[in-house]
């Protein structure tokens, strides 16, 4: 019986070190390798011969800005769109990779790497980034093999997360789910577990940025009898609570870093031992993390664990916003009023032809959270079985206490950049310039609000030092 050819990756970087440590750690777990100086080489040898995973560098001159390699990147999806590209970059260059990545890398990682932890990245990306046969499935080609109830739209972005979810779920494979808030990252978890082996235990859930450090040990861990004055009994953590299922840590960009160590250490070995107790326990358990924050800029700036960070993403699901998938708004609608209307005991409720255009239309800052409370809002105000656009619009007043939508928001006729810049502008002036607050309230991390600041030109005064006074 023949044996199946070995997978081919093309290694990209100008440092013959670099080289040859890859060669020769990728030749030892069983793939063959090409090397290559510079991005004409690269380019070359692709048209040459097909590869199954690419590894380039950011930087391929005396330059650190990273246009070559974005330009790589963008030169090898138009050459082969389906093929893998892992970013390789420097410490200090994390964002860069961030950008890489949003522009359709699969992956980064940095120099120097872990050995082991690289070539568990590079056979996770292998299995999981072979596209449909057909190009990207339909909804109900999706339906059809896995378990999404719950998650409502046919938009090709979210089709491709759905696919991503069917291609990973039946794995071990720990995922991070990354979009802004209200997007619904939980039913995203909700639906690896359910189409997982593992479906058959629970999902533990747990909020880190609502467990205070005085009690991340007993909550995540447990504790015995006596072990602090207020152990009466023994106490099962949300770790064991989740043996042989799922853990689901939502906002775990709000997680410490002396908290950080603490849950890398049960990520490592899957051990853990419950406060006041004598020996270790096991834990089979699969890890699904989500935050509304940029993890990989929180390991830039010192506030993440960068061996955390790579714990927890060995595969990343990016959601869109609902402003990046309109055409599913008016399915969201339907389905959500129907919803409300049956949790509240109403009849039936619909919405009109050309309030779905005008709820289309609307930025949504919020997500689906949003559009759900506004629905729910109109329809318990107007009590209408027909809700239309006037509905909406008298419904946002009586919030807003008689003022206008248009006067409130003031986003009528503005492009998506412009409401973006205006919605900033607006939450400066709501919380008088306190950066925190600020990119708290509009779901950023202080690095991404910081670069919107300088993109709309805004900000004046709110600065990192007098950031750090108003919170002091």
């Amino acid at each position: 019986m023949e044996s199946s050819p070995k997978q081919r990756i093309l290694i990209v970087d100008d440092d013959s070190a670099v080289q040859v440590s890859l060669a020769l750690l990728l030749k030892q777990s069983g793939f063959d390798t090409v090397c290559c100086d510079d991005p004409q080489q690269a380019l070359a040898q692709l048209a040459r011969q097909p590869a199954d995973l690419v590894l380039q560098d950011m930087n391929f001159s005396l330059r650190t800005s990273g246009e070559e390699g974005l330009q790589l990147l963008a030169d090898i999806k138009q050459l082969q769109p389906a093929l893998p590209v892992l970013l390789m970059t420097a410490w200090g260059s994390i964002a860069l990779a961030v950008k890489g990545v949003q522009a359709g890398a699969a992956n980064f990682f940095t120099k120097p790497w872990d050995n082991a932890q690289l070539v568990e990245l590079i056979r996770t990306t292998l299995d999981t980034a072979a596209p449909a046969p057909a190009g990207c499935p339909t909804r109900a080609a999706l339906d059809a093999q896995f378990d999404f109830s719950g998650i409502v739209g046919e938009h090709p972005r979210l089709l491709k997360v759905l696919s991503t979810i069917g291609q990973v779920a039946a794995t071990k494979a720990p995922v991070l789910i990354l979009g802004e808030s209200g997007c619904g990252k939980e039913l995203i978890a909700d639906a690896l577990h359910r189409n997982s082996p593992r479906a058959a235990r629970p999902i533990v859930k747990i909020n880190m940025g609502a467990i205070t450090p005085s009690l991340f040990e007993s909550e995540m861990f447990g504790h015995v009898r006596g072990a602090f004055t207020d152990a009466k009994t023994d106490r099962k953590g949300h770790v064991a609570s989740a043996h042989e299922g799922t853990l689901f840590l939502d906002e775990i960009g709000e997680l410490n870093r002396a908290d950080q160590v603490k849950l890398l250490r049960v990520l490592q070995d899957q051990t853990y031992q419950a406060v006041g107790a004598s020996r270790m326990e096991r834990a089979d358990i699969r890890v699904v993390s989500a935050t509304n924050r940029e993890l990989a800029e929180l390991v830039a700036s010192g506030e993440f664990r960068e061996d955390l960070f790579y714990r927890l993403n060995l595969i990343t699901i990016r959601l869109p916003p609902l402003r990046e998938r309109r055409s599913d708004i008016p399915l969201l609608a339907r389905h959500i009023i129907g919803q409300v209307a049956e949790s509240y005991g109403l009849g039936p409720a619909t919405i009109a032809p050309a309030a779905l255009e005008w709820l289309s239309a609307q930025p949504w800052p919020g997500n689906i959270r949003q559009l759900k409370q506004t629905l729910e809002r109109t329809l318990l105000l107007v009590g209408k079985s027909e809700l239309k656009q006037a509905d909406f619009i008298a419904a946002e007043q009586h919030e807003n206490g008689g003022v206008p939508r248009s006067a409130s928001l003031g986003v009528d006729g503005m492009t998506l950049e412009q409401v973006e810049r205006h919605m900033i502008a607006k939450a400066l002036e709501q919380h008088q310039g306190n950066i925190s607050r600020v990119a708290k309230a509009l779901g950023l991390s202080r690095t991404a609000l910081y670069r919107r600041l300088e993109r709309h030109g805004l900000g004046g005064d709110a600065t990192p030092e007098s950031d750090h006074a108003a919170r002091a």
